[in-house]
């Protein structure tokens, strides 16, 4: 599979290579709901239906999740946005925020 690693918010060269992945690395270790306040939490798994219903600060996390959002939808793989120190779990969905363009259903084996 094909990874591109972006440190800023663009995700053209995402999609002109044709990666099934996307990561989006910053400071910050996740996408944060209601960042700055009391009740902020951080998205671990969404899609970008959900981080499109949210609003994000335009200088700062908005441009990642626009991307993000921007590169699941034109290209069906996954998008994730952590730390850079953490770039290897980001990819394997173990920290940071991963995007989908659907909702990642889990499946489980049934034992007779």
């Amino acid at each position: 599979m094909k990874v591109v690693i972006a440190l800023g918010g663009d995700a053209l060269l995402a999609r002109e290579l044709d990666a099934g992945a996307l990561l989006l690395l910053t400071d910050v270790d996740a996408v944060y709901r209601n960042w700055n306040t009391p009740d902020a939490s951080p998205l671990r798994a969404t899609t970008a239906r959900e981080l499109r219903q949210q609003r994000f600060a335009p200088g700062s996390m908005g441009p990642k999740v626009e991307a993000a959002c921007r590169f699941v939808e034109a290209t069906g793989g996954l998008a994730g946005i952590g730390r850079l120190e953490d770039a290897l779990e980001v990819l394997e969905g173990r920290r940071g925020t991963i995007v989908r363009a659907v909702p990642q259903v889990a499946v489980s084996s049934a034992t007779d």
